[in-house]
């Protein structure tokens, strides 16, 4: 180690030498002026090594007189020139030689200070080669012994401790590599000794390498000089060695510094690089990091129009990256303006030129289709990924890519094994980029193009050629995508009974297990699975399919529901077949609850259907369930549903006619909806209340009513019929009746606000015996607002009604001895009444075509 005192010592014999040598100053004044230099930069660099100035501000000072003083020292002409020049004696001859020596000696023993101090100014030794290459006309010879020497002192300093930090090993052991192999014998012999001891100084700062060592795994360098020469002096050797020896961060850095040198104008040392740089990837790419900051490099300098010899090695460092990174690699790739320029078109086909990295290219390629083109990323890390205006334009890339790689003919084996998952991934990004609009330059319909080449390299030319003739792919291209054009690619498929089926049927039901990335997912594999089920399989699915289409019935996706009702209808014929059935209706009946009346209008039209067909002890133990599940949508507000709704009721009754006890209380609930609703301005729901009330009469044993003809009809004579009828038979329901009824006084619809008031007015009027006084005065509280309504028939009703509760409040007793005459003298109270309103109604009936529509739209939306 070079001491303080050695520092000051140092001093004092420099100071000698200036006396001694001052005559020099007119014999050499070059070497003179060079000498007294190299003293003041000495000086200078030792005063900053021991200040307490920051580090980096240090170095970089230190290194700028370093280089000031490098190139007045190199510079110095050969001690032969200097004595063909002048008339020296031999006293003055020695002087000389010794004055040069001395003035290198300087520079060298400033080197070993800051080195000895701080490995980190190792970084100096890797600029000198630098500059030392910048200008032919330095000694480069001398320059490299200088730099073997300080290295070969730190790489003894470094054997004392435990740890060693010296980060600019891998940029150094770059620049000896390429002087390794140099025309000048006694340079590469310089450089090999330089080379020897950074991996020397390598091994000890990597642990890894010290435990290998001991196991002999790792060559030691022989110390022998020119058996040393030989080794490093072959390429092969360097590589191994290098790789070997550097930790991944310098390894990298090594990789780095030799890419930097493919764009060198020296094509000597371009191709020097390219041959070190690739041999060193071959034998060590997976200690390789940084690996996308060099795809990026590799595609600036390609885009610079590199020389092709260069392009090629380019290339290849592409295919090697990608044996051990391809995720990496093919992320970078995809990461670049679409559409794809020519670098990344050469850039993907090096990435997958190697049969055995196909799997795991094409891995990642699936990988990132399942993202959707577009999409803005969720926070500031993502959004960096993302190349054109901060959006997710990588799966148009990777559908891109896949129009390069699906044709090799490397990628066959391994296409056939992941076509499933391409298949699907296609149709989605067909999906959303024709969703979205996705236009890109030129209108590029990659996924679709990449979707006939899939096809025709797995041996579905046949089919290719099929969706062509059926204009399957024009369908593809138009901005709105049309669902048919996945049932044609689905249907097709099937047509020519593609050998891929089995593991397609095995994907998509994983695909349904797991649930979809996108909502829009669950369209298309709902579309390809009902198809391909319908073209292998006989109804009922197998169970475990049907389990899916059951969870559809009530997906968050309308559309997705409405497809799965419409398969589960056509199953009706095999109904009593399925296991499961009754959860499979309950599933249908949870459907009614959706906010979408088209998925609403198919369930209906789907458990109508298998009702049909259903057998009567199953139908009976849910009979109760599904005429309950009618009665809130007999109040919906679309008139397809509510006439739907009222005459599947009616059905379901009939039906279950043997099971009428069953179905009383359902019955008996279901009359306010239905008697209130003849007054429904949709002539298509009223006839379905005509229909339903009908079947209610003959069930509850009622006398038949001629009063729902449409000779004789009349609102309020069916109405005072259907109150002395219930009287008569369910007079204990009244209550329950006119508190449903209740719940229509506030309706949106004058008709319905009118019907309301008729019906809870006859109802207190026969039921009135029955009520208590504050069930009376909610029944007030209800019809007071109706007093003000814009409708004046609504305001006359609503006033004859008040008047009618307030006769019934008029003859109310104590709620106690009420309660023990309702028990005892019910009897007394059975009375028919006349009419009380004289309300001839003023209905206006329409009938919407677009209601037929919605309740009737039970074709294939495909």
């Amino acid at each position: 180690m070079i001491s303080k005192g050695h520092e000051i010592l140092t001093a004092l014999q420099i100071g000698q030498s200036i006396v001694k040598w001052h005559h020099m100053e007119h014999t050499a004044p070059k070497l003179w002026d060079a000498y007294i230099s190299i003293l003041s930069h000495q000086a200078m660099i030792l005063s900053i090594n021991s200040s307490f100035v920051d580090p980096l501000l240090q170095f970089e000072t230190q290194l700028e007189i370093i280089q000031s003083s490098f190139k007045m020292v190199f510079a110095i002409p050969s001690l032969e020139e200097m004595k063909e020049v002048g008339n020296s004696t031999e006293d003055d001859e020695e002087d000389l030689r010794n004055l040069y020596h001395t003035i290198l000696h300087i520079f060298e023993t400033t080197l070993l200070i800051l080195v000895s101090k701080d490995l980190y100014k190792l970084h100096i030794l890797k600029e000198m080669i630098v500059w030392m290459n910048e200008d032919s006309s330095y000694l480069q010879e001398k320059v490299l012994v200088v730099i073997s020497r300080v290295l070969s002192f730190a790489s003894k300093k470094v054997k004392k401790y435990p740890s060693v930090d010296a980060p600019c090993l891998g940029l150094l052991a770059a620049e000896l590599s390429l002087l390794c192999s140099h025309t000048d014998p006694s340079i590469t012999q310089q450089a090999s000794l330089g080379m020897h001891h950074v991996l020397s100084i390598a091994q000890c700062q990597n642990d890894f390498i010290k435990n290998e060592i001991e196991s002999h795994s790792f060559l030691p360098l022989p110390s022998d000089t020119e058996l040393l020469h030989n080794i490093l002096q072959d390429k092969t050797n360097i590589a191994q060695r290098v790789g070997q020896a550097l930790l991944p961060s310098l390894l990298t850095d090594f990789v780095w510094s030799l890419l930097m040198k493919l764009s060198a104008p020296s094509f000597t040392t371009a191709h020097e690089a390219a041959t070190i740089l690739n041999l060193t990837l071959e034998y060590h790419v997976y200690k390789v990091i940084m690996v996308s900051k060099i795809v990026d490099t590799i595609y600036m300098q390609l885009c610079e129009n590199s020389p092709h010899q260069m392009q090629s090695s380019m290339l290849r460092v592409i295919t090697l990256l990608t044996r051990a990174s391809p995720k990496k690699v093919i992320f970078q790739l995809m990461d670049y303006p679409v559409p794809a320029d020519n670098a990344v078109i050469l850039m993907l086909q090096a990435a997958g030129s190697e049969p055995h990295v196909a799997p795991h290219v094409l891995k990642t390629i699936l990988l990132i289709l399942k993202g959707k083109p577009g999409e803005k990323p969720g926070n500031l890390m993502d959004r960096r990924r993302f190349s054109i205006d901060a959006t997710n334009m990588m799966p148009v890339a990777a559908s891109h890519a896949l129009c390069t790689l699906l044709p090799v003919g490397s990628y066959k084996k391994v296409v056939a094994q992941f076509f499933p998952e391409l298949l699907m991934a296609l149709m989605f990004q067909l999906f959303y980029s024709s969703d979205m609009r996705l236009v890109t330059e030129g209108r590029h319909f990659y996924a679709r193009d990449a979707l006939r080449i899939l096809l025709n390299c797995s041996g579905l030319q046949e089919v290719e050629i099929a969706l062509k003739k059926k204009n399957c792919w024009d369908e593809f291209s138009q901005e709105l995508f049309d669902h048919h054009g996945v049932y044609l690619v689905a249907k097709t498929l099937s047509d020519y009974n593609f050998p891929q089926f089995p593991e397609t049927l095995h994907y998509l039901h994983k695909l349904s297990v797991e649930g979809p990335r996108w909502s829009e997912d669950s369209v298309i594999t709902v579309i390809f699975l009902t198809e391909l089920l319908n073209s292998f399989f006989k109804d009922p699915f197998p169970e475990e399919f049907l389990v899916l289409f059951r969870n559809w019935v009530n997906d968050s996706n309308p559309a997705v529901s409405k497809l799965s009702l419409q398969k589960i209808a056509s199953m009706a014929p095999v109904v009593n077949q399925i296991e499961n059935v009754c959860s499979l209706l309950l599933s249908i009946l949870n459907a009614f609850l959706s906010k979408d009346k088209t998925v609403v209008s198919q369930a209906l039209l789907t458990l109508r259907r298998l009702l049909g067909k259903l057998d009567k002890v199953t139908y009976s133990s849910l009979c109760t369930r599904i005429a309950s599940s009618y009665c809130p949508l007999m109040d919906h507000s679309n008139g397809g549903i509510r006439s739907m709704a009222i005459q599947h009721f009616g059905e379901l009754i009939k039906d279950m006619n043997h099971y009428t006890w069953m179905l009383n209380p359902v019955v008996l609930k279901g009359l306010v909806p239905l008697i209130l609703f003849l007054e429904d301005t949709d002539i298509r729901v009223v006839n379905a209340c005509k229909y339903t009330l009908a079947i209610c009469v003959s069930e509850l044993k009622w006398s038949p009513t001629f009063l729902l003809n449409d000779q004789c009809y009349n609102f309020e004579q069916v109405v005072l019929n259907f109150c002395n009828n219930l009287l008569i038979s369910h007079g204990n329901y009244i209550t329950d009746l006119i508190a449903d009824t209740l719940g229509f006084l506030g309706s949106s619809q004058a008709y319905l606000r009118r019907a309301s008031l008729i019906l809870i007015g006859y109802l207190a009027t026969l039921g009135g015996h029955l009520l208590f006084k504050d069930e009376l005065q909610v029944m007030f509280e209800a019809i007071e607002p109706l007093h003000r309504d814009k409708d004046p028939v609504i305001r006359e009703l609503a006033q004859t009604t008040y008047k009618l509760f307030k006769k019934v409040a008029h003859k109310l007793t104590s709620s106690n001895i009420k309660q023990s005459f309702q028990k005892m003298f019910s009897f007394i109270y059975i009375k028919k009444l006349k009419p009380l309103y004289n309300y001839n109604g003023t209905n206006n009936l329409t009938y919407s075509p677009a209601g037929i529509k919605e309740t009737k739209n039970d074709k294939a939306p495909y």
